[in-house]
């Protein structure tokens, strides 16, 4: 087994191992300081101490974000403070665009939730994302949420950051409050946000494209999603691959490109311990070419799981979806599948 400790390759003794990150299936970094709080209401949120502060969506709290939020924790340390990340729910520009198209994020909040609390986050306030709240002055902003609500000791956030009614307010307009003594205001250094929008990006298009090596040596952590089983026709319990059909809890929640995939899994997060498995993502040509799905068949494993959550982590694209000359042929496949399946899992998942 493979652990982390505070974003670093760890052996099983919590020591330091050689090379990056591996591809394994737990995103959880060990942590001995206490569990995150998470706040929904700013009404009620507790006095911070000396909060440290930053804002922003941190969807996939990939490596980029983690330079960010380590000098976070510095400054916090430094000062003896709480670290706090204020971010919003539903996405901003789900309510400021008034798109209807899916977002494509690559975190839901309850999984962007489990990330931060893995990277050591002292807390985390969820603020409910509405028109009235984005229609506020940019010194309203300031004052009447950001001081208001926080008294934070230190803001730390990018120059490009912008808030307030018609993305008015700016990095300048708080320097005038910090020059004020409301609190100290540090800068992330344009090579930081910089990489750390790159990162988003190339992460997308990576899944986009089915390359999920690429996606975890960004991301930190293979790439993931939350599904429920439902019924599907069990064609692939005649074939004798039972599979799993799952419905992801999230549809705003970035499906990767059309095939099939080696992947490890949890049910309801620990039922049964980390699954190896194969994935299909797609409509299935062979059968009906109608429906995308997405199905998972889980190696030596029986039971029924209707009804449950399965979260599944992609290790490797194996091949692209495509369409075969009857059942038979489909069935001969599958079993090719899982063989390479297996074979990824023995070159490089730890016994």
């Amino acid at each position: 087994m493979v652990i982390y400790f505070k974003g670093r390759r760890c052996n099983k003794k919590g020591k330091r191992a050689k090379g990056g990150i591996p591809l394994v299936h737990s995103i959880h970094w060990l942590s001995f300081a206490d569990p995150m709080q998470v706040h929904r209401n700013i009404e009620d949120l507790p006095v911070f101490r000396n909060a440290v502060a930053t804002i922003g969506t941190f969807d996939g709290v990939h490596l980029g974000h983690r330079s960010i939020i380590a000098q976070l924790k510095a400054i916090a340390e430094k000062v003896d403070g709480e670290t706090v990340i204020i971010t919003f729910h539903p996405h901003p520009r789900r309510i400021v665009s008034g798109q209807q198209q899916p977002i494509l994020l690559l975190n839901s909040l309850p999984e962007k939730i489990r990330l931060l609390e893995a990277a050591g986050i002292d807390h985390l306030v969820v603020v409910p994302f509405t028109a009235a709240f984005a229609a506020q002055s940019p010194t309203a902003y300031i004052e009447d949420f950001l001081i208001r609500y926080f008294h934070p000791h230190t803001v730390i956030i990018g120059y490009d950051h912008r808030f307030g009614k018609d993305r008015g307010g700016d990095f300048h307009l708080l320097e005038k409050y910090a020059a004020n003594n409301a609190f100290q205001l540090v800068e992330i250094p344009g090579k930081v946000l910089d990489e750390a929008t790159i990162s988003s990006t190339r992460i997308r298009q990576s899944l986009l494209k089915g390359d999920v090596k690429m996606a975890a040596e960004l991301l930190g952590y293979p790439y993931f999603f939350d599904g429920v089983v439902v019924k599907g026709n069990q064609l692939g319990r005649t074939l004798g691959y039972p599979t799993a059909n799952l419905q992801l809890t999230d549809n705003e929640k970035l499906i990767p490109a059309n095939g099939v995939y080696a992947v490890t899994a949890m049910i309801n997060r620990s039922s049964f311990g980390i699954l190896r498995g194969m994935m299909n993502i797609g409509v299935r040509p062979t059968v009906d070419g109608l429906n995308r799905v997405i199905e998972v068949n889980l190696f030596d494993f029986s039971s029924d799981i209707y009804g449950e959550t399965v979260e599944v982590h992609l290790q490797e694209r194996l091949r692209a979806e495509q369409k075969f000359d009857g059942l038979e042929a489909l069935k001969m496949q599958l079993a090719k599948d899982k063989e390479a399946s297996l074979h990824h899992f023995e070159n490089h998942l730890p016994h």
